[in-house]
């Protein structure tokens, strides 16, 4: 057996898995991206890859994700994932970078004020009930579905004072268009094959310009109407830079307006369709549930005030969201040599730290696969997130400036719901995760809703 001298400061490259002659390990990642990093991670806290030529790291353990989100976060920058995505959203706050990010960051934050989520909780509660009034005891649903319509409408009325319904179904189907086409963005070349007249690239291309129409049409029509709205669009279009007074022009409003378009249904979509996933297997945290809501609400709907006192409904969506996280994965672009556990991280290489994973790592979470709810009464979502073992919403200064609308919007639409009724898997379907810029079921979700007999 060879034996290789001993070199001082030689730079090693963390393990991983055996990469193939061409492409390293970019086939056995995009076939199975969550099992693929799941494997990695055995391999231990910081494991190594390459998509291509480029050189590929996973971190899995806490402290080195808060190093990578947070202490060091000044060396990284956004991943491929959402570089590509900037042929969708442009330069909004999901993928600029730097003194931009936190300039627009700053304009938007307003937006998110506790008073302002107050305000917006009605109109999160009146769509749940029309939603649940429309439905038919033992009537079969795609949840899926029904959740994203749910969540558009909600987004669409709060932030942007607009009602979509005409239009939800178009919208919605160019959303799904869209994410479902995520794996074709990072194809290596998809900057060139988004060009060609390809299938692939000509759905792409409908669905941005079926976005960008509706989008742009609500941005005429406020500026037209030169009305102040209390919503997030009459804040962009009167939003000044505090250093030369300049405002944002109708491009800058499109690239923000539609980002948090996107992010806040699709994220609030899958936290809710898996809640319900979940719920329906395990009948008797379903009956604590159903609970606490006649205990809380009796025959009434909830409000915001009431959400202090819906403990093990935040429970649910907290364990739901650590099973199923929406965000499954965070990726980052290093911009200058960085190193994790001793490892060498080079300019260039890609940072991936998952959810995913790291919240289904039995050395921080005992029972790590199982749904269990009480954990949540024994640790607080904040200290779990403080010690980044959880971490649906990021960290750092990239943490998800909704998230305080997120947790108001799903708690208050899970308890409308379910106060009136309980779910049933349809049998014989096969229920997986599909990871793509979120984690969607892959082929929907179809439940039969039953009516509750409320005490």
């Amino acid at each position: 057996m060879a034996v290789f001298p001993q070199v001082e400061n030689r730079r090693t490259e963390p393990p991983g898995a055996r990469p193939s002659l061409i492409g390293g390990h970019i086939r056995q990642f995009m076939a199975d991206r969550i099992g693929f990093l799941e494997r990695q991670a055995q391999y231990g806290d910081v494991s190594g890859f390459r998509l291509g030529k480029q050189l590929a790291f996973l971190v899995n353990h806490p402290s080195h994700i808060r190093d990578l989100l947070v202490v060091s976060a000044h060396k990284f920058e956004k991943g491929r994932a959402l570089q590509r995505a900037k042929v969708l959203l442009g330069e909004g706050l999901l993928t600029s970078e730097h003194s931009f990010h936190l300039r627009q960051r700053r304009m938007i934050q307003p937006v998110f004020h506790r008073d302002r989520i107050e305000a917006y909780s009605r109109v999160m509660v009146d769509y749940a009930e029309m939603m649940s009034g429309s439905w038919e005891s033992g009537g079969v649903r795609d949840i899926d579905r029904d959740m994203m319509h749910l969540t558009m409408q909600v987004v669409a009325r709060t932030l942007f004072g607009a009602n979509v319904d005409d239009e939800a179904d178009e919208i919605g189907e160019a959303l799904s268009a869209v994410i479902g086409l995520f794996n074709f963005l990072l194809l290596p070349y998809s900057e060139w094959l988004s060009k060609l007249p390809i299938p692939q690239a000509r759905r792409f291309k409908r669905a941005s310009i079926t976005l960008d129409r509706v989008i742009y049409r609500l941005i005429e029509e406020r500026r037209r109407s030169n009305s102040d709205r209390d919503d997030l669009l009459s804040l962009l279009l009167a939003a000044h830079d505090e250093d030369d007074g300049t405002s944002m022009n109708d491009k800058q409003v499109r690239d923000e307006a539609l980002t948090l378009f996107l992010a806040g249904h699709e994220t609030t979509a899958n936290a809710l369709t898996w809640t319900w996933f979940l719920l329906s297997q395990h009948p008797d945290h379903s009956a604590r549930l159903h609970d606490e809501l006649d205990q809380v609400l009796g025959e009434r709907a909830p409000t915001f005030a009431d959400i202090p006192q819906l403990r093990f409904t935040e429970a649910v969506l907290a364990e739901s969201m650590r099973l199923f996280p929406p965000a499954w994965t965070i990726g980052r672009t290093a911009i200058e040599d960085h190193e994790f556990d001793g490892f060498q991280t080079p300019k260039g290489s890609v940072v991936l730290a998952s959810q995913w994973v790291m919240h289904r790592d039995e050395r921080f979470w005992p029972n790590a696969g199982e749904f269990i709810p009480d954990r949540w009464t024994t640790m607080s979502v904040k200290e779990a997130t403080q010690r980044f073992i959880y971490f649906p919403f990021g960290g750092g200064v990239r943490r998800c400036i909704g998230e305080g609308f997120a947790w108001t919007e799903s708690v208050l639409l899970l308890a409308t719901m379910a106060r009136r009724w309980e779910m049933e898997l349809v049998p014989d379907q096969a229920v997986s995760a599909r990871p793509l810029i979120t984690l969607r079921p892959r082929n929907g979700l179809k439940m039969r809703v039953i009516a509750r007999q409320t005490p």
